[in-house]
């Protein structure tokens, strides 16, 4: 039987890209390419899990006008929609591409309101959901009207359904979900100093174990990920320093892990794959997009050390 992997993404986005050929402060631009598809960090997820062959299901809200369209782009791709509606409109995030420089600027929207009415459908929706899941990957920003305990009631949710449990997501959000026990966690360096106050990420990476995280996953940016897990505390850097866009970067790592997680693979493995799409995502000329045989490629030659156990 197939293994499902469910990505929950309360704050979706239609994302929208804008290729100009130099972004200038004060000045018109004309616009040389337009790109929109369905966004927000659990639709990344899906997206690439999907391309690794696992079947995914996404969930969260989508509501307006804009909610229609990400729906409408969404139709024809692998995973499966079962976002709640709402009455407000989901957010666009606009993305300005500098063709000159490379350089990225970005727009985010905060979102539609979320009812309390609303918030109870997605909770059922959600409880049905983990009945058929095999892992379950909570991600991104909170949209208005959720509390901001939400991602620690989920939490609990799927540590009652026996669901495997991945939590990405940063400030309060995180240091509320991390208290109810996720199976593991994947702030970057700096979402994890803020959280613990310490910028060793190997100490900050004991401290949120400490406050309830059943696995850490640091990631290092270009220096690649950290570990730090009940069986022992592994590194893992891509064979070179890779320039690009980052967009998207993290969310494929997340699907690395979430994929090694459910095929049951050890923990070298699962953080070499991480790293690898990553890696290959920043090396991608589209932001969140990854070359099969890149990944191949860097996954052969990722480098993965047992690190000394901290006292």
């Amino acid at each position: 039987m197939a293994q499902v992997i469910l990505t929950v993404t309360l704050n979706t986005a239609l994302d929208i890209t804008y290729r100009v050929p130099a972004l200038a402060p004060h000045a018109s631009h004309r616009v040389t390419d337009v790109a929109e598809r369905p966004g927000g960090k659990g639709l990344n997820v899906a997206r690439v899990l999907a391309a690794l062959g696992h079947e995914t299901v996404v969930t969260g809200f989508a509501g307006g006008p804009c909610g229609a369209v990400l729906r409408d782009l969404l139709a024809p791709l692998p995973p499966v929609d079962a976002l709640v509606p709402v009455a407000g409109r989901t957010r666009r995030t606009v993305a300005v591409v500098d063709a000159a420089t490379g350089d990225t600027t970005q727009l985010n929207e905060p979102g539609p309101a979320v009812t309390p009415e609303e918030w109870a459908a997605f909770l059922t929706t959600y409880a049905e959901l983990l009945g058929d899941a095999d892992a379950v990957a909570l991600c991104g920003s909170l949209p208005p009207g959720i509390h901001v305990g939400a991602y620690a009631e989920l939490i609990r949710r799927a540590r009652t359904a026996g669901v495997p449990v991945l939590l990405d997501t940063s400030g309060e959000p995180l240091r509320r979900g991390i208290a109810a026990r996720p199976d593991l966690v994947k702030p970057n360096a700096d979402e994890l100093a803020r959280l613990t106050g310490s910028r060793d990420p190997l100490r900050a990476a004991y401290d949120a174990r400490r406050r309830g995280a059943h696995t850490v996953v640091a990631s290092l940016g270009p220096d690649g990920m950290l570990a730090a897990t009940p069986d022992g505390l592994w590194r893992a850097a891509p064979p070179a320093k890779v320039r690009g866009n980052p967009t998207g970067a993290g969310d494929s790592a997340v699907a690395g892990l979430l994929s090694g997680l459910v095929e049951g693979l050890p923990w070298p493995q699962r953080l070499a794959r991480a790293v690898a799409l990553s890696a290959a995502t920043v090396l991608a000329p589209a932001a969140g997009e990854f070359d099969a045989a890149t990944y191949e490629d860097l996954l052969s030659r990722v480098e993965v050390t047992a690190q000394a156990t901290a006292a």
